[in-house]
Protein backbone atom coordinates (compact mmCIF):
# COMPACT_ATOMS: atom_id res chain seq x y z
CA UNK A 1 0.00 0.00 0.00
CA UNK A 2 1.15 3.63 -0.77
CA UNK A 3 1.85 5.37 1.88
CA UNK A 4 -0.23 8.83 2.04
CA UNK A 5 2.23 11.78 1.55
CA UNK A 6 1.77 14.77 5.05
CA UNK A 7 1.42 17.21 2.24
CA UNK A 8 -1.56 15.59 0.81
CA UNK A 9 -2.98 15.90 4.27
CA UNK A 10 -5.48 18.77 5.51
CA UNK A 11 -3.54 21.91 6.56
CA UNK A 12 -4.35 21.83 10.29
CA UNK A 13 -3.55 17.67 10.28
CA UNK A 14 -0.02 18.47 8.71
CA UNK A 15 1.23 20.41 11.88
CA UNK A 16 -0.84 17.84 14.75
CA UNK A 17 -0.53 14.70 15.78
CA UNK A 18 -3.59 12.48 15.84
CA UNK A 19 -3.10 11.99 19.92
CA UNK A 20 -3.41 15.57 20.00
CA UNK A 21 -6.98 15.23 18.40
CA UNK A 22 -7.95 12.42 20.93
CA UNK A 23 -7.07 14.50 24.19
CA UNK A 24 -9.10 17.49 22.98
CA UNK A 25 -12.17 15.07 22.37
CA UNK A 26 -11.67 13.43 26.18
CA UNK A 27 -11.49 17.24 27.93
CA UNK A 28 -14.80 17.67 25.87
CA UNK A 29 -16.25 14.62 27.12
CA UNK A 30 -14.74 15.04 30.75
CA UNK A 31 -16.01 18.71 30.91
CA UNK A 32 -19.55 17.66 29.45
CA UNK A 33 -19.77 14.70 31.97
CA UNK A 34 -18.76 17.10 35.22
CA UNK A 35 -21.24 19.90 34.16
CA UNK A 36 -23.65 17.03 33.87
CA UNK A 37 -23.08 15.37 36.85
CA UNK A 38 -23.44 19.65 38.69
CA UNK A 39 -26.87 19.74 37.20
CA UNK A 40 -28.09 16.59 38.13
CA UNK A 41 -27.07 17.56 41.84
CA UNK A 42 -28.58 20.77 42.17
CA UNK A 43 -32.27 19.09 40.60
CA UNK A 44 -32.17 16.74 43.18
CA UNK A 45 -31.82 19.35 45.80
CA UNK A 46 -34.56 21.50 44.57
CA UNK A 47 -36.47 18.34 44.51
CA UNK A 48 -35.39 17.39 48.32
CA UNK A 49 -36.39 20.21 49.19
CA UNK A 50 -39.33 20.89 48.16
CA UNK A 51 -40.56 17.14 49.17
CA UNK A 52 -39.40 18.70 53.07
CA UNK A 53 -41.24 21.95 52.51
CA UNK A 54 -44.49 20.10 51.59
CA UNK A 55 -44.26 17.72 54.56
CA UNK A 56 -44.02 19.58 57.18
CA UNK A 57 -46.97 20.29 59.02
CA UNK A 58 -49.20 24.04 58.89
CA UNK A 59 -48.84 26.40 61.32
CA UNK A 60 -52.30 26.74 63.26
CA UNK A 61 -53.04 29.81 64.55
CA UNK A 62 -55.75 29.62 68.02
CA UNK A 63 -57.42 32.34 69.50
CA UNK A 64 -59.35 31.79 72.67
CA UNK A 65 -62.43 33.75 73.71
CA UNK A 66 -60.18 36.37 75.88
CA UNK A 67 -58.11 36.92 72.55
CA UNK A 68 -55.11 35.39 73.81
CA UNK A 69 -53.19 33.88 70.34
CA UNK A 70 -51.40 30.94 69.98
CA UNK A 71 -49.97 28.98 67.55
CA UNK A 72 -50.24 25.69 67.46
CA UNK A 73 -47.52 22.97 65.40
CA UNK A 74 -44.20 21.99 65.15
CA UNK A 75 -43.04 24.80 63.18
CA UNK A 76 -43.76 27.25 65.48
CA UNK A 77 -42.94 25.66 68.57
CA UNK A 78 -38.98 25.51 66.93
CA UNK A 79 -39.60 28.78 65.70
CA UNK A 80 -40.63 30.84 68.81
CA UNK A 81 -37.73 32.15 70.13
CA UNK A 82 -37.56 31.30 74.44
CA UNK A 83 -38.84 33.35 76.70
CA UNK A 84 -41.51 35.29 74.64
CA UNK A 85 -44.73 35.76 76.41
CA UNK A 86 -48.10 35.07 74.59
CA UNK A 87 -49.29 38.28 73.13
CA UNK A 88 -53.20 39.00 73.52
CA UNK A 89 -54.32 39.81 69.82
CA UNK A 90 -56.33 42.79 71.51
CA UNK A 91 -53.59 44.20 72.79
CA UNK A 92 -51.77 43.94 70.27
CA UNK A 93 -54.07 46.00 67.62
CA UNK A 94 -56.02 47.83 70.22
CA UNK A 95 -54.55 51.38 72.73
CA UNK A 96 -56.79 52.96 75.13
CA UNK A 97 -58.89 55.63 73.93
CA UNK A 98 -58.00 59.18 74.87
CA UNK A 99 -60.35 62.34 76.32
CA UNK A 100 -59.60 63.91 73.25
CA UNK A 101 -61.08 61.34 71.14
CA UNK A 102 -63.96 61.55 73.60
CA UNK A 103 -64.50 64.57 73.01
CA UNK A 104 -64.61 64.35 69.30
CA UNK A 105 -67.06 61.55 69.58
CA UNK A 106 -69.58 63.37 71.65
CA UNK A 107 -69.19 66.56 69.22
CA UNK A 108 -70.03 64.39 65.66
CA UNK A 109 -72.57 62.95 67.31
CA UNK A 110 -74.71 65.59 68.55
CA UNK A 111 -74.00 67.90 65.38
CA UNK A 112 -75.67 65.13 63.42
CA UNK A 113 -78.78 64.48 65.88
CA UNK A 114 -78.87 67.84 66.79
CA UNK A 115 -78.51 69.59 63.09
CA UNK A 116 -79.99 68.75 60.08
CA UNK A 117 -82.36 70.07 57.06
CA UNK A 118 -85.23 68.11 55.21
CA UNK A 119 -82.64 66.87 52.75
CA UNK A 120 -80.32 65.69 55.55
CA UNK A 121 -81.85 64.27 58.07
CA UNK A 122 -82.19 60.74 57.19
CA UNK A 123 -78.51 60.82 56.44
CA UNK A 124 -77.68 62.34 59.74
CA UNK A 125 -79.74 60.68 61.79
CA UNK A 126 -78.67 57.25 60.36
CA UNK A 127 -75.37 58.67 61.43
CA UNK A 128 -76.06 59.55 64.93
CA UNK A 129 -78.26 56.12 65.58
CA UNK A 130 -75.13 54.06 64.08
CA UNK A 131 -72.66 55.64 66.98
CA UNK A 132 -75.07 54.01 69.77
CA UNK A 133 -75.20 50.67 71.12
CA UNK A 134 -77.59 48.24 69.93
CA UNK A 135 -80.40 49.11 72.59
CA UNK A 136 -79.74 52.42 73.12
CA UNK A 137 -80.48 52.67 69.20
CA UNK A 138 -83.56 50.55 69.08
CA UNK A 139 -84.94 52.45 71.67
CA UNK A 140 -84.03 55.80 69.79
CA UNK A 141 -85.30 54.16 66.69
CA UNK A 142 -88.95 53.42 68.11
CA UNK A 143 -89.41 56.64 69.68
CA UNK A 144 -88.49 58.63 66.44
CA UNK A 145 -91.12 56.63 64.68
CA UNK A 146 -93.83 56.76 67.03
CA UNK A 147 -93.48 60.24 67.22
CA UNK A 148 -92.81 61.02 63.28
CA UNK A 149 -90.05 62.73 63.75
CA UNK A 150 -88.52 62.45 60.15
CA UNK A 151 -92.44 63.05 58.50
CA UNK A 152 -92.80 66.74 60.61
CA UNK A 153 -89.17 67.62 59.89
CA UNK A 154 -89.71 67.19 56.22
CA UNK A 155 -93.62 68.44 56.43
CA UNK A 156 -92.79 71.55 57.84
CA UNK A 157 -89.36 71.83 56.49
CA UNK A 158 -87.88 72.04 59.80
CA UNK A 159 -84.20 73.34 59.44
CA UNK A 160 -82.16 73.27 62.39
CA UNK A 161 -79.00 75.09 63.20
CA UNK A 162 -76.52 73.74 65.91
CA UNK A 163 -73.53 74.73 67.52
CA UNK A 164 -71.60 73.76 70.56
CA UNK A 165 -70.32 75.99 73.73
CA UNK A 166 -68.44 73.57 75.25
CA UNK A 167 -67.87 69.99 75.83
CA UNK A 168 -66.89 69.18 79.91
CA UNK A 169 -66.08 66.02 81.70
CA UNK A 170 -68.07 64.83 84.60
CA UNK A 171 -65.98 64.44 87.71
CA UNK A 172 -66.22 60.82 89.07
CA UNK A 173 -68.16 59.37 86.27
CA UNK A 174 -65.91 57.93 83.57
CA UNK A 175 -66.59 58.47 79.98
CA UNK A 176 -69.11 61.04 80.90
CA UNK A 177 -69.58 64.17 79.38
CA UNK A 178 -71.88 67.44 79.41
CA UNK A 179 -72.01 69.57 76.75
CA UNK A 180 -73.96 73.01 76.43
CA UNK A 181 -74.98 73.83 73.15
CA UNK A 182 -77.87 76.56 70.98
CA UNK A 183 -79.93 75.38 68.84
CA UNK A 184 -81.47 77.29 66.26
CA UNK A 185 -84.59 76.09 64.55
CA UNK A 186 -86.72 77.38 61.53
CA UNK A 187 -89.95 76.12 60.47
CA UNK A 188 -92.03 77.12 57.42
CA UNK A 189 -95.84 76.94 57.77
CA UNK A 190 -98.83 78.30 55.82
CA UNK A 191 -95.75 80.33 54.53
CA UNK A 192 -94.92 81.97 57.44
CA UNK A 193 -91.50 81.67 59.17
CA UNK A 194 -91.01 81.07 62.70
CA UNK A 195 -87.90 80.38 64.84
CA UNK A 196 -87.24 78.96 68.14
CA UNK A 197 -83.83 79.25 69.92
CA UNK A 198 -82.87 77.01 72.57
CA UNK A 199 -80.10 77.16 75.16
CA UNK A 200 -80.08 73.06 76.00
CA UNK A 201 -77.90 71.00 78.68
CA UNK A 202 -76.93 67.57 76.64
CA UNK A 203 -75.56 64.95 78.92
CA UNK A 204 -73.94 61.73 76.99
CA UNK A 205 -71.94 59.08 78.32
CA UNK A 206 -69.74 56.84 76.49
CA UNK A 207 -68.86 53.08 76.51
CA UNK A 208 -65.70 51.60 75.69
CA UNK A 209 -65.81 48.86 72.27
CA UNK A 210 -63.01 47.59 70.09
CA UNK A 211 -61.72 49.91 67.38
CA UNK A 212 -62.66 48.59 63.96
CA UNK A 213 -62.92 50.20 60.30
CA UNK A 214 -66.50 50.99 61.17
CA UNK A 215 -65.65 52.38 64.30
CA UNK A 216 -61.71 53.93 64.51
CA UNK A 217 -62.20 55.31 68.10
CA UNK A 218 -63.85 52.39 69.51
CA UNK A 219 -66.68 54.11 71.51
CA UNK A 220 -70.14 54.48 71.74
CA UNK A 221 -72.59 56.37 72.70
CA UNK A 222 -74.78 54.73 75.61
CA UNK A 223 -76.81 57.37 77.38
CA UNK A 224 -78.07 60.35 75.93
CA UNK A 225 -80.45 63.49 77.88
CA UNK A 226 -81.44 66.38 76.70
CA UNK A 227 -82.06 69.04 78.98
CA UNK A 228 -83.35 72.87 77.43
CA UNK A 229 -82.25 75.48 79.60
CA UNK A 230 -83.50 78.37 77.95
CA UNK A 231 -85.61 78.92 75.13
CA UNK A 232 -87.46 81.71 73.34
CA UNK A 233 -89.49 82.31 70.30
CA UNK A 234 -88.90 84.77 67.62
CA UNK A 235 -92.11 86.02 65.77
CA UNK A 236 -90.95 89.06 64.35
CA UNK A 237 -91.68 89.61 60.50
CA UNK A 238 -88.11 89.54 60.16
CA UNK A 239 -86.23 86.92 60.87
CA UNK A 240 -82.65 86.92 61.32
CA UNK A 241 -80.35 84.43 62.89
CA UNK A 242 -78.53 84.68 66.07
CA UNK A 243 -75.90 82.18 65.32
CA UNK A 244 -74.99 83.31 62.13
CA UNK A 245 -74.54 87.23 63.57
CA UNK A 246 -71.97 85.67 66.30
Amino acid sequence: MKRRARTDLPERVQYTKYYEHDGMLRAYANRSMLLAILFAVIAMSSLGFAIYVRVQPPTVVRVDQDGNATAVGSTAAETKPPGVAILSAEAASDTSQTELEAKAVVRRFLEHYQGYTPATVDQNLAAALNMMTANLRTYSLGKLRDDDTIGKIKEDRIVSQFVIRTIEPVKNAPWTYVAFGVKEIRRVRNKVESTDRIVGRYNVRLLQDRRSESNPSGLLVAEFAEQQMVGERDGDLLQQSQILGK
